[in-house]
Parts: C-alpha cells; structure tokens; sequence
C-alpha cells in the first residue's frame, strides 16, 4: 500500500482535524504506516519536534494518532497571526519573517507549492499511507490560483479528495454540492465523496437526503459521524468557552479531596498554546475557565496567564481591562499565579521588544524580577528538569530572553542548576509549554496551589494526561471504524478517486 487521501472541508471547523487523526489511528491499529500532512496551517497553537522544529500542534496530536514521532515534513508551512493582516512565516520549522497576508497569496504562497510536494513526497517514500489534512474550504475560490493546501496540493499529488461537512451547523447538503460545483473540472474529478460529522439522531431520517445528494452529484457519502462531546482536541484556531470538554469527558470523575479548585485563564490577545491548561481540566475537581474581567478573578484559586504572539499587546490589554491590577493585588497577597512564555514576560520589571512589536522598552508588572529582551532568532527546544522533587518534561516556542535577576529557578536539572524560569512566593513564571502534560509535576504544583489558596483539594493519584489522550484518539479511531464504510476508504486511500466522476456546473469562474 501507498496511498494518500485530502480531507477538506465545506467551512473551517467542519472537523478536518479530528477526522484526519481518527483516520490515522483507524489506519495505525490495522497495521499500516500512516503519517499525517497538512501543507499549510494557520494557527497559534504550535508544537516543536525533536529535532527542534515549529509545527502546528494540530499535526502533532495527528502523529500521535500515527502512533510515530512528529517531523517538519507533516506541516512544511506554518503562519503565526501577529495581526489582523500579517503572519509570522515558519518553513519547514524555521522562522523565515513576517508578511502580510496580500503579500503571501500574491506571489509567496504558490512559489511553496514546490516545497510543500517535496515534503510530501517524502513522507510518501517512508510510509504506507498519508493522511492529509486541507485548510478552510477548497471552494474558496478568491484563492484557488495560489492555493497549496486544499486542490492545489490535491491535484499536484493525484490524491482524492474527502470533504466533511458539520451537519450540527445546518445547510450541509447545500454546502456539499455547492463546494463540488464551484471547482474547475480538474479539482472536481479529485472529489470522490463526501463525510457527514456531528449528526444528532436517527441516520435513518438523513438518508433520503444522501441519496439525492448522490444522484445530484454522483459522488457517495462515506459515513454519518455522529456528534461526540470532548473529541476537539488541540485546536488550530478559536477558543473553547470550556476546557472541561477536551479532556474530561473521557474520564469525568468527582474531586478526590473535600474541594475543588478554581483555575481563571486570561484570555489574552493572540494567545498561543492555549493547550496548556489542558492537562489541568483533566483532573477531577479542577475548574478551568478563560476571564476576561478583572471581577473573574476573584474567586479563582490559580491565575495562569497563557502564551501569546504579542507580549506588549497582552500587556496593554491587560492594563486596559484591569486585569493587571488584579493580579498585582493577588501576588501582594500571596495568591498563586503562573505565567506561561509570553504570560512569563509580562510578569517581569521590564521588556525590551525591537522584534515582535518593536515597542522598545516597555515596563512590565514587576512581579517577577526578570529583564526580557527579544532576539530574531527563535528559541525551539524540548527541555526537560525537574521541579518540586519531579521529573518534567515541555516545549520552548520564544524570542524573548528571560534575565532572571532574583527569586529562584522554576525548573532545574538533576544537579540543581537552574534551568528556565522564576519563583517569587506564589508567583511563578516559565517559558516551558507542556510542563503541566507531567503528571507528577502537575499533581506537586497543585497542591501547593490548593495549600496557598486554603483548598482542601486533593490531586488524584492516578490520572495519567498521557493516557487520557491515547483514550481520545481512540474514541475518534472508533469513530471511523464504526461509522463510516472503512472498505470504501481503504480504496479511496490505496486506488485514488473513482474515475469517470461527473461534472457538476458551473465550475470555477473564468
């Protein structure tokens, strides 16, 4: 076998991601080598490699589904929003400067076509299969000419193509025959069929529709997903309202000790990495939620102030808001709080940005007594130390450097040479991502949290964030293997798009 499949999408959000990893793992239990792709990804929630490159965490969580190591190969481009109109560009890992986005779709984009097949090529060589992922609707056809992730990298490779649609949503007959009709001939003879995800109820009631949908277009559906809770997992874009559906639905459980533990999450500007705080909604008896009012945080055991793309903007929002002032009264009274890469930044004295926002010098909370300055050139590393007697193990995605000044080392090697980060009371900063994914360390930081806020919080001895997940790729395998026809997929994915599929009018514009 040496197949590959596109999963596209009517909309952003259709479930592209969730299907391409349920379809991964489907594939990983029958034996095959599968990796995952996705040429192009936008998205503030990034992951770094072993061998130090940025990729988007979305195709990091989809390796996992692969059950092998991730590699700049599964997302050879990377836009980092630092705007409303320009993006951080990551090639094949690396940072290669900022540009607009009419810079990038006018010229920029389709001179990667070249690099984003290489890569693919590549990962075709080493696996049996390749699983790859689209971005928005490749029916957008304002971008069609430059585009690389949805038909233009289909047509380049011969893959066929799958579109889901989010029928939770409403309209996606309409958005089905829609996204076939608006593609040219060539990118309409890639479209083997279609995938129903997050149906509600009797399939029994849809099927009148698929059969019109069939006769309509000549193109069959392959299978109805019915709606799950919690299967959202390291998202590209947006925000949940509520972690407790990432990772809890797996395995909600009541608190082990008399309380729970209120978590508040600022909901900073161009946050990143929003998956931190993941592991701390998969313990029992710990609440997470995102604030954005000074008022929010008032009852709130642990403030976390999350990762972001703009340091000095989060600063300024922070400020704006009410919410630094808020969290300088939590740290004069000894209330935890932990700051995460850019939260880190701003909890110091002061920030010296000539590359992200070029502000120059800026004054910080003070907090923390640590001088950042930005370098061009990026931290990407997978550290790993200890902290609090455990073993800990995260992910660096920064330019600014930290100058600690006081306090003591967060995290720390085996020998007790600081490593990363700051200590001052109850406030706590870092720039390592993931730390919280440790269960040990995890288990230790809360409970010196639940001792400073007066909790009688207990952390459960036994909750692995590590098996959690492997429990959610496998709901989403079963998914697939339950739910859509796995034997016309395996020979989508080992024989390509049935021939002979018909032209549905009118096709892309002239």
């Amino acid at each position: 076998m040496n197949g590959g499949l596109l999963v596209a999408g009517t909309t952003s959000d259709a479930g592209k991601s969730v299907v391409t990893a349920g379809i991964c793992r489907w594939l990983a239990r029958q034996g095959v080598k599968v990796a995952p792709f996705k040429a192009q990804n936008m998205s503030l929630n990034s992951f770094v490699t072993r061998e130090g490159a940025e990729i988007g965490r979305a195709q990091a969580m989809q390796a996992q589904a692969c059950r092998v190591e991730p590699t700049a190969h599964m997302n050879p481009v990377l836009l980092k929003p630092g705007g409303e109109r320009s993006s951080q560009v990551v090639l094949l890992g690396r940072p290669v400067g900022e540009m607009s986005a009419r810079g990038y779709h006018g010229g920029r984009q389709a001179r990667l076509l070249g690099t984003v097949l290489d890569s693919l090529t590549e990962l075709r060589a080493t696996y049996d299969a390749v699983i790859c992922e689209g971005a928005g609707s490749p029916a957008e056809i304002n971008l069609r000419r430059t585009d690389i992730v949805n038909m233009g990298i289909a047509r380049g490779a011969g893959l066929p193509v799958l579109v889901v649609g989010d029928i939770d949503r409403g309209g996606v007959f309409a958005s089905f025959f829609g996204t076939v009709a608006l593609l040219a001939p060539e990118d309409q003879a890639l479209v083997a069929g279609f995938l129903v995800n997050k149906f509600r109820g009797d399939v029994s009631l849809l099927e009148p529709g698929l059969e019109m949908l069939h006769g309509l277009t000549g193109r069959r559906t392959y299978g109805v997903l019915p709606f799950r809770h919690g299967l959202g997992i390291d998202e590209e874009d947006g925000l949940r309202v509520s972690l407790r559906g990432t990772v809890r639905e797996s395995a909600v459980a009541p608190p082990v000790g008399e309380d729970v533990l209120r978590v508040a999450v600022c909901a900073v500007p161009l946050m990143s990495n929003f998956t931190d705080v993941d592991a701390l909604a998969a313990e029992p008896g710990v609440v997470v939620r995102f604030v954005d009012r000074p008022e929010e945080l008032s009852d709130a055991d642990l403030v976390v102030v999350p990762g972001t793309r703009g340091t000095v903007r989060a600063l300024e929002w922070l400020r704006e808001r009410g919410l630094a002032d808020a969290i300088v009264r939590r740290v004069a009274e000894e209330r935890p709080v932990l700051g995460i890469c850019g939260g880190f930044q701003l909890l110091g004295e002061h920030i010296e940005d000539e590359v992200e926002s070029r502000a120059g010098h800026v004054d910080g909370l003070g907090l923390l007594p640590v001088r950042v300055r930005f370098a061009r050139e990026k931290t990407l590393t997978r550290p790993v130390g200890e902290a609090l007697g455990e073993h800990v193990e995260g992910y660096e995605i920064h330019h600014g450097v930290a100058e600690v000044t006081g306090g003591e080392a967060f995290f720390s090697d085996d020998t007790g040479h600081g490593l990363d980060g700051c200590r001052v009371g109850q406030t706590w900063g870092t720039h390592w991502h993931g730390s919280l994914e440790s269960d040990g360390f995890r288990r230790a930081f809360l409970r010196e949290v639940a001792a400073a806020a007066g909790r009688r919080f207990v952390p459960a001895p036994d909750t692995s964030f590590a098996a959690l997940r492997e429990e959610q790729l496998d709901r989403l395998g079963d998914l697939i293997e339950h739910h859509a026809d796995t034997d016309a997929l395996w020979r989508l994915i080992e024989s390509g798009a049935p021939q002979g599929l018909p032209f549905i009018p009118p096709g892309a514009p002239a």
